[in-house]
């Protein structure tokens, strides 16, 4: 009996313990990178539109919370990784302007498609996440009451995450090399992407969740074929 009651007790201490590692563990990967690109002060190997996937991702999946609920946890989460990427943009963008040699700067407000998301202040991408949301609440507002909106805003959400590794693949591609970008990084997309897919399956949440979880192992494993392939050149370095 008493075996038993100790399994009883384990299992909503594991569960909150998965739910913390949900909560926190999404972070985690962009410690490396950001710790990467303060000490060489160069952010040219890491693709800020991963920046842009996660912050466009999160804020439409905290709208979707509101027509659909979903765990505590992954609402926090969201929540969290929109404060980490503004940091790690933040970081970015205070680089370019130490690096800067050009005079010439882009703007949000400017609204010229050919620089969109390659602007020069902070300011500018904060000015992106508050258009955006002002738009997903009016939107949300109003139909909310529509099921096949709260549907599509929900897959919206999780096949832009879903498509997280895809500018570093293009950015690696185009580079010819993974060099600045944190190896770290990828290796702890996969471990959290396969951790969080199993998590959704076992807590039945909707199907959206599992299947991009899937793509994004997907993607990871791709970039870590990248890596293996550039390192087989000479005099390669990886972060």
């Amino acid at each position: 009996m008493d075996s038993a009651e100790d399994d009883i007790d384990a299992w909503p201490l594991l569960s909150w313990l998965a739910s913390c590692v949900m909560v926190f563990g999404g972070i985690v990967p962009y410690i490396p990178q950001y710790q990467d690109i303060k000490r060489t002060s160069n952010p040219d190997g890491f693709s800020t539109w991963v920046c842009f996937v996660l912050l466009v991702a999160n804020i439409l999946r905290i709208f979707f919370w509101f027509g659909k609920f979903f765990e505590y946890p992954l609402l926090l989460q969201s929540i969290l990784m929109i404060i980490a990427m503004l940091a790690l943009l933040h970081l970015c963008c205070s680089v370019q302007a130490a690096n800067r040699v050009s005079t010439k700067q882009h703007h949000f407000t400017d609204f010229d498609l050919s620089h969109f998301w390659q602007w020069s202040g902070f300011e500018d991408y904060l000015q992106f996440c508050l258009l955006l949301s002002v738009c997903c609440a009016f939107l949300t507002y109003v139909l909310l009451d529509v099921p096949i909106f709260v549907e599509v805003i929900g897959l919206l959400a999780l096949l832009t995450e879903a498509m997280l590794g895809l500018p570093q693949l293009l950015q690696n591609l185009k580079n010819r090399s993974t060099r600045g970008m944190s190896v770290k990084m990828v290796l702890l997309w996969t471990v959290g992407d396969s951790f969080k897919t199993t998590y959704f399956i076992i807590k039945e949440t909707p199907a959206q969740f599992w299947l991009c979880g899937a793509l994004q192992i997907c993607l990871d494993a791709a970039i870590l074929l990248q890596v293996y392939h550039y390192s087989q050149r000479p005099h390669a370095k990886f972060g």
